[in-house]
Parts: C-alpha cells; structure tokens; sequence
C-alpha cells in the first residue's frame, strides 16, 4: 500500500485539481507518492519493482481488460528479430486513436441481427432503437462532460458540428467580428474558422487573431490569453481554443478563459477533442457557450466515430440553428409530416438527420466502460501514470551540458498537472524519424507529428505502469539505434 504520506499528498493534489486552484509546485506530488513508494519497498524509483507495485495496487487494472490490446506480431512496422511475438504492444496512441472495447463487436452484431431479422421494425424496437439511439446513450457521455443531458447531442463528425455552431455564434458586426483560437490549432478548427470569414466576406488577416507562445517558449501562458482578450476583447466576437492542445498536450484553463470571455462579451467555445475522457470537465458549472468532440481517441468509438457537441442551456431560447433537418423537429410531432417546424431547443434542434445505429454501438461499448468508474478516479490515476513518465524520462534523459553527446530527450508540454492530461510531448536531440521508426520496430504505438515532436499518452483505462517501465527500456535501444543511422545517413 502506498504510505499514509503519500497518500495524504496525492488526495491532496487531487482536490487542488477538482478546485482548478493549484499552486506552481504542483508537479512535485508524483514524484513525492513515486519516491516515498519505492523508499516503503525498499526499492529504487526507477526499478521494475515500483511499477508493478502500483499495478498491483490500481483500483481501475480491471478496466484494461475491457479492450483489445495489439500483439506486437500484428503491428505492421514490427521487426520479428526485436520483439517477444506474444508480448501485447505498448499502446501509447490514445490520444490519436483509442483501443477497441471488446463489447464493439457483440452490440454491433446485436444491431446487425436486429436489422436481418426485423427490418424497419429496428427503428423502434430492441435495446437501442435505431430512431433514438443517440438519445440511449447521451447520459453516459453527459457525466464525462459535466454537462445536462439535453445540452448535448451526439451526431456527425467534429468539424461537422463545428461549422453548425459557428453559424449560429458567429454573428460578425462592424465593432465586434474577430475569431481568437491558438497559432497552431488542430487544421480542422484552423480550417473551419478561415472558412467562417470567407463565409461572412471578411479579411482573414484581419479577422484571425491567433495567440503565439512567447519567444522561446512551446506552449501558451494564461496570462498571455487572458491579457490579449482584455486587449482585443471588444473586437472579438467568438474565442474557440482547444481543451487540450492536440501538439504540446498543454490544457487550458477552461473556467478563466471562459469567465474572461464572456466578461468582454463574447462567445467562448472549445475544441475538446483532447480533453474529453482524458481530463475532468464541467461545461454546464464553467459556463462554457458552446463545444464539440470527436469520440475515437480517448473515448474509443473507432475511427471516424460518432461525434459530441454541447451548448449550455441558457442559450436555448436565443441560439436558433442556422441550417434545420428534420432531426432538430420536436420527437412528439416530427413524424406527423406537416412540415410546420417545431424547433427542439438547445443543442438538440441542431441535429440534421437519423443517428448511425453502427456509430452509435461502438461508442455505446466504450461509454460503458467510462460509467464503471468517474472521471475523477481515471483523472487521479492519469496523474500519477503520467507522473511517472515523466520522472523516468528525466532521470534517464535529461541533458547533460557536461557530455554533449549524450541524447537527450526534452518534454514540452508543461509540468504542472493542472495544465496537462494524460498526453506528453518530447522532443529528441536525435532526429525524430529515425527513433519513432525504431519504436514502432520494437512493438510501440505512439504518434510522431511534424514537425520534431513524438507524442505519448499513457491512457489510464487501459495503461500500466509496468507500461511506461518497458516504454522507457525500449526507448533506451531505440534511441541507440536510432543516433547510429543518424550518424550513417550524416557520412553517406
């Protein structure tokens, strides 16, 4: 068990976070629950030992049995000569793609069956019927999300719900017609945003305010948005940032940019297609005007899931969708054909059409998983997972100013924990492309993005913390092999 000192430090590092009100040493409660475990085993920080303590000792270990975890042997980069064949992969690519859960294949069988046997009866029989399928299982998403359930709606795809949005917020006037989003926000938003003020015949350049990190920094400062919102907040009529920023992984602060917003009078809207089921949130106490998310990283609904989107309720009189399908018309009257719209309110009258049974299952089995446990449980764990990534990278690969050649590997995204989830990135002073090549020859699943950065995300419904041990001996040859073909392609 872990001592009672370290347990009082990782409650309390828990509350803070629930309180959104922590102290810049934050970072140090792992490291203090990572050391004073070790010391009560008798063991080194760094030693197999430790993580297969804090396996053992994990409330959520039974979850990873709820997913597909890959064999090394099945992934296609795999080299047979590095690698154990029946050894599952280190999956660390959640935050890009989830695993499957295993319940996908029965409930989609369930619907396939239903489909062969009943046809057009599915619409309205059956555990899901296929009419109100999204409506089965929005609850589950709305205690991830921390919002009411008739404030969000499951339907289409993230960009989709975005552009359905932005319609209906972004109402420019000559005094206030500026978009604020981040410098290197996701293409999707980047996109959808230039394309809203070409929509309305606005100068891009003009209307675009994107927030830099400052010189010589990777990530942003709160203080750096919230002063450019005091600044510019007259102008400005939407803010749309990430939850979770998709490069760094670094996590805003929703409440105060959100508080900070509406104060100059604009709409503030998220991206939470990194945040959500990777961070707690609370959209409906925040206040947050509107949001959507995919559902295939952390959530696990398979490429191209069904997607999320949110508008808090007190919109619900004043926000009227810009383009209506038949799906935003009130359940009771919607099959009575008049063609006399009767508007549902909210989130809701935003949907266009019947929602994707397929779609809906799949994301069904992975909702189901998230409802064993809270957020806040899978929030404390990610904490202490991603904690020790982080301790184990630095121990074994910080720079040394005394031995230049040495590699070194440096980590982006913040310290703190407040301003991270689950995900960390790493810059190499090897070339990135030679030691993702060689991870993924030795069984690991990660993300590289251009245009120097390799992302991991130890995700806590699935991951161990023997996990992030073998990670680290991997990475160790990896990096090895990888400086030699550096060296190789430098002299050829």
């Amino acid at each position: 068990m872990l001592c009672l000192v370290a347990v009082r430090c990782y409650l309390e590092c828990t509350v803070k976070l629930n309180d959104l009100k922590m102290d810049s040493s934050s970072h140090e409660f792992p490291v203090t629950i990572l050391e004073q475990t070790a010391s009560q085993l008798g063991c080194n920080p760094t030693d197999e030992k430790l993580a297969l303590h804090l396996d053992e000792e994990d409330e959520l270990k039974h979850l990873r049995e709820c997913f597909h975890i890959p064999k090394v042997k099945d992934l296609p980069p795999t080299n047979p000569t590095l690698v154990n064949d029946n050894e599952s992969c280190i999956y660390f690519a959640g935050n890009s793609l989830g695993l499957q859960p295993k319940k996908v294949k029965a409930y989609l069988d369930e619907e396939l069956d239903m489909w062969a046997r009943t046809g057009i009866h599915g619409h309205f029989n059956g555990k899901r019927p296929w009419a109100l399928g999204d409506e089965c299982i929005v609850e589950l998403m709305a205690g991830i999300v921390g919002a009411h359930k008739e404030e969000i709606a499951l339907m289409n795809g993230l960009t989709v719900n975005l552009h359905l949005q932005m319609l209906s917020f972004f109402n420019p006037s000559p005094s206030r017609y500026k978009i604020l989003l981040e410098a290197k926000a996701f293409p999707s938003d980047h996109y959808a945003v230039e394309s809203q003020l070409q929509l309305h015949r606005l100068d891009v350049e003009k209307c675009m305010l994107m927030i830099q990190p400052r010189e010589g920094e990777e990530t942003l400062r709160t203080e750096d948005i919230l002063d450019i919102i005091e600044k510019e907040g007259d102008s400005i009529a939407v803010i749309l940032l990430s939850g979770v920023q998709y490069y760094t992984g670094q996590l805003f602060d929703i409440p105060r940019i959100t508080k900070a917003g509406q104060e100059k009078g604009c709409y503030v809207g998220f991206d939470l297609a990194h945040a959500v089921g990777n961070v707690e949130l609370q959209l409906h106490d925040w206040g947050v005007d509107f949001a959507c998310w995919c559902s295939y990283k952390y959530l696990n609904s398979g490429a191209g899931g069904l997607a999320g989107a949110y508008i808090h309720e007190k919109h619900f009189q004043t926000i009227k969708p810009t383009l209506i399908g038949w799906w935003g018309h009130e359940f009771k009257t919607r099959f009575l054909m008049e063609n006399k719209l009767q508007l549902t309110p909210g989130i809701n009258g935003f949907r266009l059409s019947n929602p994707p049974i397929l779609l809906v299952c799949a994301l069904h089995a992975s909702l189901e998983v998230f409802g064993q446990t809270t957020m806040k449980v899978l929030r404390r764990k990610s904490i202490l997972l991603t904690g020790y990534l982080e301790y184990l990278i630095k121990h074994y690969y910080s720079e040394d100013k005394a031995n230049p050649e040495k590699p070194f590997v440096k980590i982006i995204t913040p310290p703190q924990i407040e301003e991270r989830g689950c995900q960390l990135t790493l810059f190499f002073s090897t070339p990135i492309k030679y030691v993702f090549k060689e991870l993924e020859k030795r069984g690991i699943a990660c993300d590289m993005r251009e245009p120097n950065a390799l992302r991991v995300a130890p995700v806590p419904l699935y991951n161990s913390f023997h996990d992030v041990h073998r990670f680290i001996e991997i990475l160790g040859s990896a990096i090895i092999s990888a400086k030699q073909t550096a060296n190789n392609a430098a002299l050829s």
